[in-house]
């Protein structure tokens, strides 16, 4: 195989694993989606709200327990499956099964031996305690599980994690609809504990899933027992020290996430009150339009980044660990490209929509400025998951973390001061919060130039932006078009994707290497740009 064939076969790896997590991502969240509707069908409000005062428990039990330990495993597993050392890929999934085994048991107990204490002291309603006892074992079954994904991930393998998170969220759903049902007549207390139930039912099914993955992996690599024994000797305090020192950075940018949350919740409607904001209540419905409308909008709109982000980090550890310096440029450049060709337009049409989708969606039209600043922070996100993932494949976990820090601290002092500006208020917070992305995606690039002397390919990058720019166009004659709300937003989205993409064809935003690369779309935009003469034909 010629050196330029591994690199686009390596490219087309991470990102048929990017697509395949992608999927299961979008498919999971519709089916979240759905089931909030039933739930709060079932039990209404209060009972949500019950569930909801033990789940930021569980999560919190979760991250510590497994303390980003699968990013660890995949990191080293794809440096020994890079070196052919399955042996030693093996050794290392059996320490991380080990530890991650009585971490996640210690903290099930915890759960429920601190039950009591936690609903005293912490959670406002004493109802909330048969939830938190029907989650303890949960944080157990999620925290063994963590181990497969990660070490499934270090093979380059996404199937295995994607049917797996399939499978634990509609038998999370269904055991949360059928159990909150049949334990209503009982109270809304039972109710919620039921609900509750879903969380360990999903993640023991999906540990199942994963068991299932393990035994055909064995079977193709460990055929009747070989290829057992580890090229390289390593004790398992050795294992487990390197797994902590790759997993502590990763654990504390999980936290740093809730951290700037609640930062965000004692600053801002503060300062929006300071700023003029102060009558009853308006002050806590402006936040809501910003973390409760247009945060999840901008999350949602980078669920492929996520999933490349993933994919990235065992990908750029196999290139590392073979010393392929180009190929770790290859997989940078196909990465960041990726992400801009997606996340760009993403960031044009949600800032032309993003009036008209606050008040269809979310019957909130105040929510637009806030949600037309913050759609600028779809392409920066993304630049940052993105980034991220890099320099953890790098085995770089401790500068995301440290730049995180630093973004936040500039965050705080933003939110201070541009909040309670009576010009601002609400759409300060949203520029500090883009700034807050911002500054810690341009902080991991300065990083990743250092190490890997990648940078942006200027050309491309404003041809990218030429056709997002073209694209806004369209919508925009759209809206001026259409009146009605509904068939605006479908006609918007229905003009707008064939618009960019015979803009990217005409512009050759991508070679037709770098489309072959994209799973699923890259081949048909070939034929689509060779049919109408915008690309070279095959030769």
């Amino acid at each position: 195989m010629s050196q330029e064939t591994a690199k686009t076969s390596g490219n087309k790896k991470f990102l048929k694993g990017t697509l395949i997590l992608t999927i299961s991502s979008i498919v999971v969240k519709v089916i979240g989606a759905l089931n909030w509707v039933i739930l709060s069908r079932i039990m209404g409000g209060e009972g949500i709200g019950l569930y909801q005062m033990g789940f930021p428990i569980y999560l919190m039990a979760i991250t510590v327990s497994s303390a980003g330990i699968p990013v660890a495993i995949s990191i080293i597993t794809a440096e020994k499956v890079a070196r052919e050392d399955y042996g030693g890929a093996q050794r290392v999934f059996h320490v991380s099964l080990r530890m991650l085994f009585c971490t996640g048991l210690l903290f099930s107990l915890l759960l429920v031996v601190l039950a009591k204490w936690l609903v005293a002291t912490v959670l406002p309603d004493p109802r909330a305690y048969y939830s938190i006892i029907a989650l303890a074992p949960a944080v157990f079954f999620v925290t063994f599980l963590a181990s497969f994904r990660g070490y499934f991930q270090g093979w380059q393998i996404m199937t295995p994690t994607a049917c797996s998170e399939i499978t634990e969220q509609v038998v999370r759903v269904v055991t949360m609809i059928v159990f909150s049902a049949l334990l209503l007549p009982y109270g809304l207390t039972y109710a919620a504990a039921g609900a509750s139930m879903g969380a360990g039912a999903g993640a023991f099914c999906g540990l199942l899933v994963l068991l299932g993955f393990y035994a055909k992996l064995k079977k193709k690599f460990f055929p009747h027992g070989a290829n057992q024994v580890p090229k390289t000797k390593e004790s398992a305090g050795y294992i487990m020290k390197r797994l902590i020192l790759l997993a502590l950075p990763v654990s504390m940018s999980s936290l740093m996430l809730p951290i700037v949350s609640n930062l965000d919740m004692m600053i801002v409607p503060a300062r929006l009150k300071v700023g003029g904001w102060d009558a009853p209540g308006e002050a806590t419905t402006l936040f809501g339009y910003l973390s409760g409308v247009a945060v999840p909008l901008i999350n949602m709109s980078t669920i492929l980044t996520a999933a490349l982000a993933v994919s990235l980090v065992p990908a750029i550890s196999e290139s590392r660990t073979l010393q392929d310096e180009e190929g770790i440029r290859s997989k940078v450049s196909t990465a960041f490209t990726v992400a801009s060709v997606i996340t760009i337009p993403c960031s044009v049409g949600l800032h032309v929509l993003g009036g008209r989708v606050a008040a269809l969606i979310y019957n909130a039209p105040a929510a637009g400025p806030a949600i037309e600043i913050m759609s600028w922070a779809i392409f920066l996100l993304g630049l940052h998951q993105v980034s991220t993932g890099v320099l953890q494949g790098l085995g770089r976990t401790k500068i995301p973390v440290f730049n995180m820090i630093i973004a936040a601290a500039v965050k705080v002092f933003l939110n201070w001061n541009l909040t309670a500006m009576p010009g601002l208020g609400i759409k300060g917070s949203s520029w500090a919060t883009v700034a807050d992305i911002g500054i810690a995606a341009i902080l991991n690039l300065f990083f990743i130039k250092k190490y890997t002397d990648f940078t942006f390919e200027g050309r491309q990058l404003a041809k990218t932006v030429l056709c997002a720019a073209v694209m806004g166009g369209a919508v925009k004659l759209v809206l001026h078009t259409v009146t009605r709300g509904g068939l605006v937003l479908f006609l918007s989205i229905v003009a707008a994707v064939p618009v960019y993409v015979l803009m990217l064809l005409l512009l050759r935003t991508l070679s037709v290497d770098e489309l072959a690369q994209i799973p699923f779309a890259g081949r048909r935009m070939i034929r689509l740009g060779r049919f109408l003469g915008l690309l070279p034909k095959e030769e």
